[in-house]
């Protein structure tokens, strides 16, 4: 989880190797008036999302019923929208909340931009980070530093997972 730029995919792919676990690209689950939405610089508001969430939820839950661990790319900007994941495997999800600084993320986001990589344009930046709840005591998961080399983001998010998932190091659903 994280605003735009934090680096889930990259994340998420070096996750899915390391601790055999299949990705899902939350991206690729918005409807086209999402993307259209957001690559207008306007921010997803809840009732964009709702579907969006509920979507991923069974996308997540239909893997876990056939016994597929996931890690699934998605903003999870707030509680409530970590809820509707959570409720699709409530013992095993867990989130890696990607932090970093916003003139890294915004950099980040502007490459991409350049290189037509992606819908999020930089100017939904500060939108993302003013909704942005960080997770909660309650909630299983816990922060990575995003700004770091990217072997240590993946080494510090393996080892979060591990320590956190069910049975040590199978990884979550």
């Amino acid at each position: 989880m994280g605003v735009s730029g934090t680096g889930k995919s990259t994340l998420a792919r070096a996750l899915g190797t390391e601790l055999g676990l299949t990705m899902g690209e939350g991206d690729e689950h918005h409807p086209p008036a999402n993307v259209a939405k957001m690559a207008a610089g306007h921010p997803l508001d809840d009732a964009d999302r709702t579907p969006w969430l509920a979507a991923l939820a069974d996308w997540t839950a239909r893997r876990h019923e056939a016994g597929k661990g996931t890690v699934l790319t998605c903003s999870a900007l707030r509680r409530p929208y970590r809820d509707v994941l959570r409720a699709a495997v409530p013992e095993e999800t867990l989130f890696v909340h990607l932090t970093g600084s916003a003139d890294v993320l915004s950099s980040r986001i502007t490459a991409r931009m350049t290189g037509r990589e992606h819908f999020m344009p930089p100017s939904l930046l500060e939108s993302q980070l003013r909704t942005l709840e960080p997770l909660e005591d309650d909630e299983v998961g816990g922060m990575v530093d995003c700004d770091l080399p990217l072997d240590l983001v993946v080494t510090d998010a393996v080892t979060l997972v591990r320590r956190l998932s069910p049975g040590g190091s199978s990884g979550p659903a």
